[in-house]
């Protein structure tokens, strides 16, 4: 039996929960060189938690762009899939890219590493030319067009960037002119900032840092990481 009480708290927990923040983290694999950066995942996640923020991973059911030995650096002979590497980071929680639309979120986040560039794009071996992978551009574009606010860290700028480019988004990287001036290229506009910085672009409420972009550790790359998160959830809440 429930009493007059015990009927107010549920309705009390039932807005909280209806309150809380739904973030999307778009994750690209498991290593900084083949797939999302561990520590920005991590922070990211952290964050968001800390902030009571319902958190969805996501990632696309497609093959790696190609494995790293991350003690070696060398390519290694193996297939790997992005959803299922991602899952690690996730801890098994996680959606299939495609079964995630904007209207399932409040906002999203995409950690750095080189499979944001390799596998949710391939600017990395393209640069300027590159191709977005389809689910990642759809959902980018949702994203802008439902004004719901999307954070990009590190390398992810330039995915962002291209999938975005007829929004001509500004982003910072850091201060790499080569990737700057592929940026621009791509229709976006570079904004150099610190690794405890973000830029934010208010046309297309979208925020960026740099991360490992710049580095050189992990308490470094922390403060504009947790930065980023209180501004999307900030963003979220409007």
């Amino acid at each position: 039996m429930v009493d007059g009480k015990g009927k107010q708290e549920e309705r009390d927990n039932k807005g909280e929960e209806d309150m809380m923040a739904k973030i999307g983290v778009l994750l690209s694999g498991c290593g900084v060189y083949d797939g999302s950066e561990i520590h920005e995942a991590v922070l990211t996640l952290l964050a968001l938690d800390r902030s009571g923020a319902e958190i969805i991973c996501m990632a696309p059911d497609i093959d790696q762009y190609h494995v790293i030995n991350h003690i070696t650096q060398e390519v290694a002979e193996e297939k790997r899939n992005v959803l299922v590497e991602s899952a690690r980071i996730a801890r098994g929680e996680i959606k299939d890219l495609k079964d995630v639309n904007a209207s399932d979120l409040d906002g999203l986040i995409i950690p750095g590493g080189f499979g944001a560039a390799k596998n949710l794009s391939d600017f990395a071996v393209k640069g300027p030319e590159a191709v977005v992978f389809p689910e990642v551009k759809r959902l980018l574009n949702e994203m802008v067009e439902s004004k719901k606010p999307i954070g990009a860290i590190c390398i992810a700028p330039a995915t962002l960037t291209k999938a975005l480019s007829n929004k001509n988004p500004e982003v910072t990287i850091g201060n790499d002119q080569a990737t700057a001036s592929a940026i621009e290229a791509m229709g976006g506009r570079h904004k150099t900032c610190t690794v405890d910085m973000i830029h934010f672009d208010d046309r297309n409420k979208i925020v960026t840092t740099p991360a490992y972009m710049l580095g050189p550790g992990i308490k470094d790359v922390a403060l504009g990481i947790e930065k980023l998160v209180d501004r999307i959830l900030e963003l979220a809440g409007q």
